[in-house]
């Protein structure tokens, strides 16, 4: 059962003005942008797309992998984010600190096994998601998928968004997976054209296609 049987709908990897725009129409409830200047995805500090995301209606979500606190709460309120996205190895005292400057939180943790959910114990009181990513030795996204059956394992309080490698090809596993506390689904590589450009009508595509299922999409 999802919770709420409803399912957020988050897009990460946003940097083009024109595509920003373009999915901004689209039935998507959360856009994401990596502010890690080692991914293929950074976005800088050019103005154009400091513009773009800070008028963006959807609601916006910053990557960080490691970063200091200070140049957090700057794109926070530079680029008027509503989250804070946590990828790297950010200790639960972090994520309490940026929490009381009154940054919503989401940790990411990467998954292979189930022992791998005891170390987002210490983190519950301080974030408001947890992200299940494929586990690698690097940080930020494989863009390959792990073994959704690990899931039945999590047995934490907070709800949790679902990442690697989601693509259109996994709409039947979407369709059949469970768990009380899935919150909703984050999109990248499977959906580019190129490196941080979307492909919108695939989006448009996977989205209508997954409104054939038994999902209500959330409306944030």
């Amino acid at each position: 059962m999802i919770m709420n049987d409803k399912l957020i709908i988050k897009v990460c990897g946003l940097r083009n003005v024109d595509n920003i725009h373009a999915l901004e129409k689209t039935a998507i409830d959360w856009m994401g942008f990596i502010f890690y200047p080692r991914s293929p995805r950074y976005v800088s500090d050019e103005d154009n797309q400091a513009e773009a995301i800070q008028s963006c209606t959807k609601i916006k979500v910053g990557v960080f992998v490691n970063e200091k606190q200070d140049e957090i709460e700057r794109k926070v309120a530079k680029y008027h984010l509503d989250y804070v996205q946590l990828h790297g190895d950010e200790s639960p005292e972090d994520c309490q600190r940026l929490r009381e400057t009154g940054c919503a939180i989401i940790k990411a943790f990467p998954i292979s096994s189930e022992s791998d959910f005891q170390s987002t114990i210490a983190y519950e009181s301080y974030v408001d998601y947890f992200l299940f990513d494929t586990k690698d030795s690097g940080y930020g996204g494989t863009g390959r998928r792990f073994h959704w059956s690990v899931l039945k394992e999590y047995r934490g309080n907070i709800p949790f968004l679902l990442s690697g490698g989601i693509g259109a090809e996994h709409l039947a596993d979407l369709s059949a997976f469970r768990h009380p506390l899935f919150a909703g689904i984050d999109l990248n590589s499977r959906f580019e054209c190129a490196p941080a450009l979307k492909d919108v009508g695939k989006i448009e595509q996977f989205i209508n296609q997954l409104r054939i299922t038994k999902y209500k999409l959330r409306r944030v």
